[in-house]
């Protein structure tokens, strides 16, 4: 921190406890902080508690002064790199608000996708309480999604990751009702579940890693997001292969496995399903017309 910006958030506090600083103030110290005005507005939202029409009513009161310690660790902390999500500790998919941190991957628009292809996979497979397991599901996005919006589906949630279980099972508190419907387990891919569900599942779905080794990602996702979510191996293929190959015996009659994959792995993933025993695979498009979700059908 430089000398100006050490007077600056003396003078931030001075000014709250003097009940002149305004959440206006806030806002533009931290748009010329970040450069972002839109990151500037998350912060201040989440700092205040209040957001969208709520927030900008408020912008001219004044900000309590135990405010402003979080407004300038959340600002130092992004302006140090860190992922706005994680900085936030929270973020949205679909319809649910997440919490977020170093320990799973930041969920993306990408993933919705997936979410998306899946429910209406259980809607093909018209089950009356659909059995489904989201393999390797982190913060819970995709588990917690089919069981908010497909209401009579039950849902096993699994991760090798004791860490990442420990924020699905947090995130699983804040979604109600829908929350008996759902079960967690700690294991490798299959190996997690019990023996005795071989064969009953209608739906198999999962965002693997795919990403090779050496592949080149941008610094505020290696420096910052699990490796072990995000590396599969050598091909980057290795961690897809493990998930379709299972699935086959891991599903009942009819059912779908859908995973998500990157662009260019369409053509591999789709020849692992069938060497796989799959008989109908294809692979959907994201919303920016990319291949990225397999959906193999047994």
């Amino acid at each position: 921190m430089t000398e100006g910006e050490r007077e600056v958030r003396q003078s931030a506090g001075a000014r709250a406890a003097a009940g002149t600083l305004t959440w206006r103030h806030l806002y533009s110290l931290a748009t010329e902080r970040l450069g972002s005005d839109i990151e500037a507005r998350r912060i201040v939202e989440r700092t205040s508690g209040r957001e969208g029409a709520d927030w900008l009513l408020t912008l001219d009161e004044p900000v309590p002064t135990r405010a402003v310690p979080f407004f300038d660790d959340m600002v130092e902390r992004r302006a140090a790199g860190e992922p706005l999500q994680y900085v936030l500790r929270r973020w949205g998919f679909r319809t649910l608000d997440l919490l977020v941190d170093e320990r799973v991957l930041i969920p993306r628009p990408e993933t919705e996708v997936v979410v998306e292809v899946a429910i209406r996979e259980l809607r093909r497979i018209d089950s009356p309480q659909p059995l489904v397991v989201d393999l390797g599901t982190g913060s819970g996005a995709i588990a917690l999604s089919i069981a908010a919006e497909a209401p009579t589906a039950h849902v096993w949630a699994t991760d090798a990751s004791e860490d990442a279980l420990a924020v699905a099972s947090a995130n699983l508190a804040g979604i109600g009702a829908a929350a008996v419907r759902v079960r967690t387990a700690c294991g490798r891919w299959f190996e997690a579940l019990p023996a005795a569900l071989r064969g009953q599942f209608d739906l198999v779905v999962s965002n693997p890693p795919y990403i090779a080794e050496g592949e080149v990602l941008p610094s505020e996702v290696v420096d910052w997001e699990p490796r072990t979510a995000l590396v599969a191996g050598p091909a980057g293929t290795e961690a897809v292969a493990d998930v379709v190959t299972g699935a086959v015996s891991w599903l009942a009659p009819g059912g779908a496995a859908v995973v998500e994959i990157a662009p260019h792995q369409a053509d591999d993933a789709m020849a692992l399903a069938r060497a796989a025993g799959f008989a109908d695979a294809d692979v959907r498009p994201d919303l920016n017309g990319r291949a990225r979700v397999l959906v193999a059908r047994r």
